[in-house]
C-alpha cells in the first residue's frame, strides 16, 4: 500500500511539472499557404485566359480543359427560372425608367399575357414585400402620397415595361435585397414563400428569362476586360452548366438554377451596362450563337454536361474522383499554368491564411488541436487527407475538399507551414475576399462564328 501511494505521488508530481508545458504548446493558430481560388475541376478561368493570350480559340480551350469532349450548337431557347434572392425575409423594387410601369399580379401568371395586374406602378413608385409568420404582405410607396397595403398572400408576379411580358418603353427594373441595388433589363419576377428548414417560411425571388441571350448577357463570371475566347469560353461554358440544370425545378429556391456562387453568378442588366466593358462582354455572348434559337454547348456522347469551372489552380487542374470521390469522363487533371502567373492572378497564384485555435478545433471536432499535417497528395497536388491530432493524442482525419470548405481557404492546394504558439486569447479566422480578377486587356473586335471552331 505505501509503495502504491508513493507511486500515486510521484505521478502526481510528474504531471504538476509536464502539463502546464504541454498546454502551452497549443497553437494559437495555424498558418496556411497556397495556391488557387476554387473546387479546381473542369476549365480553369485564368487557364482560358492565358491561353487566349497565347492564341487559342474558345473551343480549343474548352476540348483541353473537358476530357474527350466536343463543341456544337444546341437548342437554347428555354426559358430558366433564376433565383436572385435566396431566404429573404424582405425585397422592394421599383423603375426608374421615365413612363415606365411595373405590373403585379396575384398567384402564377408565368407566361400568361392575357392576365389583369391587380396593381399598376409608375415610374419611381416602390413595391415592397415584408414576411411576417407564414404569408407575407406587400405595400405601395408612391411618388406622392400615403403607403398603401395590399392584400397578403404567399405567390405574386411582377412585370415591367418593354419585356417579352409587357410593351412599352424598354424599362430596367431595381431591387433591393438589404442594401445592394441590382438592375434587370429582362425576364418576369416571381415572389413566393417556401417553408425552408429550421427557419419557417422566407421568400424566394426568382427572375424567368430567355437562356439563349437573356440569361447568359447577365453572366458574371469574369471580367468584360479579358481577351474575346477567353469570355466565349466562358459563355459556352456557362451556357452548357445551364442546360445540365434546365427543366429541374429545385423547391429550395423555386429555381432551375441559382444567381449566386452556389451555381452560377447572375448580374443581370448590371453586366451588361458595365462601365467601358460592359458591351463587350454581350457581343461575345452573341458570337457563341449559332442562330435566333440555338448556341454552342459542350457535350459529352452527344449530352450537355455540368460545365464544372473555377478560377484558378495550383497549376493543374483536379480529377474529380480526387476531390469528390465521384468520377467525371470529362473532368480529369491537366496542367494548369497559367494559373499561377502573379501578374495576371495576384491574389491567388499564391496566398497565405491563418485560422484560429477555436475554427481549427471546430473544424475537426476536438477539443483543441496540437498540430495538423497533411496525409496524402493527389496527383494534381491538391490535399487528399488533412489531419490534426489533439493534446490528448485524439487523431481525426478530414479529406482535403471537406477541410478546404469547412476551413474556407481558397482553395485544397496548400501546406501547413507553421502554427504561432503564445497564450494571448485566439483569434476569428481571417474573412477571405470574393474573387474578383484586374482587367488586363482590352478584347478583339468580334469575330465570325467560323473563328469559333477549332483551328487546324
Amino acid at each position: 500500500m505505501r509503495i502504491f501511494k508513493t507511486w500515486l505521488v510521484l505521478c502526481f508530481l510528474i504531471y504538476s511539472v509536464l502539463a502546464p508545458s504541454f498546454a502551452a504548446e497549443v497553437p494559437q493558430s495555424f498558418t496556411f499557404s497556397g495556391s488557387g481560388y476554387g473546387h479546381g475541376i473542369g476549365m480553369s478561368q485564368f487557364g482560358a485566359r492565358g491561353q487566349a493570350l497565347e492564341g487559342k480559340s474558345a473551343i480549343e480551350i474548352l476540348e483541353y480543359y473537358y476530357t474527350g469532349v466536343t463543341v456544337e450548337p444546341v437548342d437554347d431557347s428555354q426559358n430558366m427560372r433564376v433565383n436572385i434572392g435566396h431566404l429573404l425575409t424582405s425585397v422592394s423594387m421599383k423603375t426608374d425608367t421615365s413612363n415606365g410601369v411595373l405590373q403585379l399580379f396575384a398567384g402564377d401568371v408565368a407566361g400568361d399575357l392575357t392576365a389583369i395586374p391587380i396593381k399598376t406602378l409608375q415610374a419611381k413608385d416602390l413595391l415592397s414585400f415584408t414576411l411576417l409568420g407564414n404569408a407575407a404582405f406587400p405595400s405601395v410607396k408612391p411618388v406622392t402620397g400615403n403607403v398603401q397595403a395590399l392584400a397578403s398572400g404567399k405567390l405574386w408576379t411582377i412585370r415591367w415595361s418593354g419585356t417579352r411580358y409587357l410593351t412599352g418603353v424598354n424599362g430596367i427594373l431595381s431591387t433591393k435585397v438589404g442594401t445592394a441595388w441590382t438592375a434587370y433589363r429582362y425576364g418576369e419576377i416571381q415572389i413566393k414563400l417556401v417553408k425552408a428548414s429550421a427557419l419557417g417560411y422566407r421568400i424566394e425571388m426568382t427572375n424567368t428569362v430567355r437562356l439563349h441571350d437573356e440569361y447568359l448577357w447577365g453572366i458574371s463570371e469574369v471580367p468584360s476586360s479579358w481577351p474575346l475566347a477567353a469570355m466565349q469560353a466562358q459563355a459556352i461554358a456557362s451556357r452548357t452548366y445551364a442546360l445540365n440544370r434546365s427543366g429541374l425545378i429545385k423547391t429550395a429556391c423555386d429555381c432551375d438554377i441559382y444567381g449566386s456562387s452556389k451555381d452560377q453568378t447572375f448580374a443581370g442588366y448590371s453586366k451588361e451596362i458595365e462601365r467601358k466593358y460592359g458591351k463587350l462582354w454581350k457581343a461575345a455572348v452573341s458570337t457563341t450563337s449559332a442562330d435566333d434559337s440555338t448556341g454552342y454547348a459542350v457535350l459529352y456522347q452527344s449530352i450537355p454536361i455540368s460545365a464544372y469551372y473555377f478560377s484558378s489552380s495550383w497549376g493543374n487542374s483536379e480529377n474529380a474522383i480526387d476531390a469528390w470521390g465521384t468520377e467525371i469522363p470529362y473532368a480529369h487533371s491537366v496542367p494548369d499554368p497559367w494559373s499561377l502567373d502573379v501578374i495576371a492572378n495576384p491574389r491567388y497564384a499564391h496566398w497565405q491564411r491563418d485560422l484560429s485555435q477555436t475554427t481549427v478545433s471546430q473544424i475537426f471536432s476536438l477539443p483543441d488541436v496540437l498540430s495538423i499535417r497533411v496525409g496524402n497528395k493527389n496527383a494534381s497536388g491538391s490535399n487528399s487527407l488533412v489531419i490534426a491530432t489533439s493534446s490528448a493524442g485524439k487523431t481525426v482525419q478530414l479529406t482535403g475538399s471537406v477541410f478546404t470548405l469547412r476551413s474556407k481557404l481558397p482553395s485544397a492546394y496548400f501546406d501547413v507551414v507553421g502554427a504561432q504558439i503564445i497564450a494571448a486569447p485566439s483569434i476569428s479566422p481571417t474573412q477571405l475576399p470574393s474573387p474578383t480578377s484586374t482587367p488586363v486587356t482590352t478584347p478583339t473586335p468580334s469575330p465570325t462564328l467560323t473563328e469559333l471552331r477549332v483551328r487546324s
